[in-house]
């Protein structure tokens, strides 16, 4: 950690080692009381989505802001948040290898503080129920449903319906809820269509809830929502707990999709990559530190957020390198200058990184390790 000893020096957030993933702690926690906020008015859980962060740090403010545990999208994130004392820990993506089974069973026997998990198909129910009832425990699961989307989850309602029932008859398991998702919605940059498509998911949703309950099973617990949807789903009063992520941070994708100004609270970007200029030697252009090993590439390009002349360009530049494009007739930046980016997509651009510099205004204030930083 060559900037650790940074670490309460004014100024320091300009001085840092590059490239630095950067958390402007001001903005997060904002956006953390924020959301918060928004479900404490409505009535509606919050277990914000741990695979964006991947940080211990970041879920004990959430959980200390009122969330009442964390989502994780592998077991491996799972496993280090039960073994951090993080409660509430619900896995939302199913587990079916024979190994990831045995140490899914093996965390619910050191998870006292609750541990949930989906469940799609009959067999992997099946094999849950069997390794729970031969370690003398019962494991707490959620069907899921696929929402339109297609990536996991149960296809129609007569498949909720038949999984419901064998759940709750499974004498290792205990029918916690349903799980739907809608990760397809998310990023529909016009809030109409997003909006309107989103209600067609809940409308599918509420009719299977009223034929489980025409079937004598009660469902406690409806999972779902995202930063895009977050205040669509949020409303209606289907929903009991909110799976947002990206809020936290924000990312480009994020911002643009949002951008209708509609959806209040509105959240701040708090996730940059500080990149340093290396190269000044070519027209038009100068080199910088940061290429396609530090941001995720799935998304737009990064943009530039500060240290660069207006309406300089990021393109990258190879694997360790990025191109900051200047406009006609401005002086670059001399080389060291440092300059900050926001991120194409949060999740993947912080599985980058091992550390997170924690800043507040010009100061590094901390560094928190991103803990589950690969796991799977």
């Amino acid at each position: 950690m060559p900037n650790r000893c940074l670490i309460g020096q004014p100024g320091s957030r300009a001085a840092l080692d590059t490239p630095a993933l950067i958390v402007d702690i001001e903005a997060f926690d904002r956006n953390v009381a924020k959301m918060a906020e928004y479900a404490r008015a409505r009535g509606v859980a919050l277990r914000p989505h741990a695979k964006t962060h991947k940080s211990v740090a970041c879920a004990r403010r959430q959980i200390a802001a009122g969330a009442i545990g964390v989502c994780c999208a592998t077991l491996g994130e799972a496993e280090i948040m039960v073994q951090a004392g993080i409660a509430g820990v619900h896995i939302t993506s199913p587990q079916v290898t024979s190994s990831k089974i045995a140490r899914l069973i093996a965390l619910n026997g050191s998870a006292p503080l609750g541990l949930s998990v989906v469940v799609d198909h009959p067999d992997n129910l099946a094999a849950f129920d069997q390794a729970a009832q031969q370690e003398g425990t019962r494991l707490c699961v959620l069907i899921d449903f696929s929402a339109g989307h297609g990536r996991t989850g149960c296809a129609d309602a007569d498949a909720v319906l038949a999984l419901a029932r064998a759940a709750a008859s499974a004498h290792g398991l205990r029918l916690c809820g349903l799980q739907s998702y809608s990760g397809n919605l998310q990023h529909i940059p016009t809030r109409v269509e997003r909006s309107q498509r989103a209600q067609d998911q809940r409308a599918i949703l509420r009719r299977i809830v009223r034929q489980l309950r025409e079937s004598g099973i009660v469902i406690d617990v409806i999972t779902g929502a995202g930063t895009g949807t977050y205040d669509l789903d949020g409303e209606d009063k289907l929903f009991t707990e909110l799976q947002v992520g990206s809020y936290i941070f924000m990312d480009i994708d994020y911002q643009r999709a949002v951008l209708d100004g509609c959806n209040v609270p509105a959240f701040e970007t708090a996730l940059f990559v500080a990149t340093a200029v290396v190269s000044t030697n070519a027209p038009g252009y100068v080199t910088t530190d940061a290429g396609l090993k530090a941001f995720a590439t799935d998304g737009p390009a990064p943009e530039v957020a500060t240290g660069a002349p207006e309406g300089s360009r990021y393109q990258f530049f190879g694997d360790e390198h990025g191109k900051l494009i200047l406009p006609d007739g401005v002086e670059k930046p001399p080389l060291g200058t440092r300059i900050e980016c926001v991120t194409p997509h949060c999740d993947p651009t912080v599985n980058l990184y091992d550390i997170y510099h924690v800043v507040r205004g010009d100061t590094l204030i901390d560094i928190w390790p991103i803990d589950a930083r690969g796991k799977r």
